[in-house]
């Protein structure tokens, strides 16, 4: 029989050196977090691991050391700091092979995490997850903090209440992540990709502005289908509109295929008993061979740094980590495997008010590559589309250097004749 937990009886589960895996975002068990803090004295070397924690606490702050710590896979405003503090570890993976690594990296690992109510039948649904940890469904003990406002979705994401270790009840309404502000720059950047993208296609649409105006450009196009490891409100829009319908698909034709979803009430909402979207472990939804087998994908992404080879940094920012690799290489690499397949990673040109150039002739010192030359498909600016794929060293400086900044451009290209990059004999026929 299913049993609720009361303090003493959770913290029992937990046996010197205990790995516990939590979810991505809303699928953080406050309750059962706050529990482990203040009893975190009666623990004994024991670790989370997560990706993209929501909410700061003491053991991340290092206030908890051989009792209570934690290990990142992926940073956030919630994590960044101590991670340069020294208080917690990153660990680097790309996401779809995050599920082997803790597999194949832990001990005694266990999982907690938010669930809906359970239905008639006695499934919960882990609700806006599946990401790493639905694939240890029936294989761990899973401890569940049950949660009215979880919306109940469908897919791998299902687990009965024979198969849980316990669970708490804990009421709380999710995390909302609000809709950027969308600017001019956002606008003719997403224009450029809109322009890309056909009838028919299947989309992965990251987080952040340019991927929101990409969504609300697409109202007019129909049979869109989506593939994607995070889920947004713009399939929200999408659907209603008529422009996604997933009838061309090759796989799960008909279906909206995610691992994790983030986004604002109205998004959960919507995810709330609908069949019509299916939520797969992050090993299945960002498998590049499982990406591929979707003609006419379009992956659209964002980067902080290019470099004249295509290099993207998207992790680091001035050489120091903000994040971490996530899902973008796992897509760059599906669409180049894939028939039809394009790939956009998107950046302004400038930052700081124009007083430095993204696109540079080398990285800054202490940037990370996260999607490397040989993987991307095509960088995009406010000035325009630079389709590496296929290209030489040479033509993928011309092409970036057309899409950087104007007033960087003589100083690039001046740049990369120095470096060797570009022949000398340009600077003659520029002339």
């Amino acid at each position: 029989m299913t049993k609720l937990l009361n303090d003493q009886e959770l913290l029992t589960l937990l046996k010197p050196g205990t790995d516990i895996i939590i979810p991505i975002a809303n699928g953080e068990p406050h309750l059962l977090l706050d529990i482990l803090e203040a009893n975190y004295e009666q623990l004994d070397h024991v670790t989370v691991h997560q990706m993209l924690v929501l909410r700061e606490r003491a053991y991340i702050r290092g206030e908890m050391k051989g009792h209570l710590s934690h290990k990142s896979y992926f940073l956030s405003g919630a994590t960044r700091k101590a991670f340069h503090n020294g208080t917690i570890d990153l660990v680097p993976n790309v996401f779809n092979e995050v599920p082997r690594l803790l597999r194949d990296t832990l001990k005694l690992p266990v999982v907690m995490a938010v669930a809906s109510l359970p239905d008639e039948n006695g499934y919960f649904s882990l609700g806006t997850q599946a990401d790493y940890v639905s694939e240890f469904i029936g294989k761990i003990p899973f401890v569940l903090e049950v949660n009215q406002h979880m919306p109940r979705t469908f897919g791998k994401n299902q687990i009965h209440m024979n198969e849980i270790a316990g669970y708490v009840e804990h009421d709380a309404f999710l995390t909302e992540e609000k809709c950027p502000v969308i600017s001019q720059k956002d606008k003719k950047i997403a224009s450029y990709i809109t322009s890309e993208i056909q009838n028919g296609d299947t989309l992965q649409v990251g987080i952040g502005a340019v991927p929101n105006a990409v969504m609300s450009m697409l109202k007019n196009h129909r049979n869109l289908g989506i593939h994607t490891e995070m889920l947004t409100d713009g399939v929200v829009d999408l659907v209603a509109s008529g422009a996604l319908t997933g009838t061309k698909k090759n796989t799960y034709p008909g279906k909206i295929i995610t691992t994790f979803a983030y986004g604002t009430q109205r998004l959960y909402d919507f995810l709330h008993n609908n069949t019509e979207v299916e939520f797969l472990s992050v090993s299945a939804v960002n498998d590049p061979y499982e990406i591929a087998k979707e003609d006419n994908i379009v992956s659209i992404n964002a980067t902080t740094e290019v470099d004249l080879y295509g290099q993207c940094a998207s992790e680091t920012i001035g050489g120091n980590y903000y994040s971490s690799t996530g899902g973008q290489a796992d897509f760059a690499r599906g669409v180049q495997l894939a028939k039809n397949g394009k790939g956009f990673i998107c950046l302004y040109s400038t930052l700081k008010n124009d007083s430095m150039s993204r696109i540079k002739v080398n990285l800054e010192p202490g940037s990370v590559v996260t999607t490397s030359k040989n993987e991307v498909d095509c960088i995009v600016t406010e000035y325009g589309i630079a389709k590496l794929h296929g290209k030489s060293l040479r033509e993928r400086a011309e092409a970036l250097i057309a899409i950087a900044h104007p007033k960087f451009r003589d100083e690039l290209r001046s740049e990369a004749i120095a470096a060797g990059m570009l022949p000398a004999v340009e600077t003659v026929e520029r002339s």
